[in-house]
């Protein structure tokens, strides 16, 4: 039997409601939250995650984060807390990007999203 939207939708609500920030990485973090980035001004940012709605999860706020000098960010995680806590999953960038000199990364409201096939 397969979830309808109501099943769906419960199920990334209770992502949202334990997931609340995101972190960026340097490499695949694989099951642990390996390879995030570190130094300058960087730390996690508030996931601002809108209601589920047929199936998929979307943010509807913009998420901006520092970005130290030389890093190359290529996925973004899921994290219980700012600091320490628990590692919920990641998700790879549509492409890698490298700053040379320290900057922000944005990721514009609805443009990261969570979805139950």
């Amino acid at each position: 039997m397969a979830l309808s939207n109501a099943g769906k939708d419960a199920l990334l609500e209770g992502l949202a409601s334990v997931a609340g920030y995101a972190s960026l990485h340097t490499g695949d973090p694989s099951t642990t939250g390996a390879n995030e980035v570190t130094g300058g001004s960087y730390a996690r940012e508030v996931l601002p995650w809108d209601a589920a709605a047929s199936g998929v999860l979307v943010t509807d706020g913009a998420i901006v984060f520092d970005v130290p000098a030389a890093t190359t960010i290529s996925y973004v995680g899921y994290w219980s807390a700012a600091t320490s806590g628990t590692f919920y999953g990641a998700r790879e960038l549509d492409e890698a990007q490298t700053f040379a000199t320290a900057g922000k990364y944005t990721i514009a409201a609805g443009n990261l999203s969570e979805s139950i096939s």
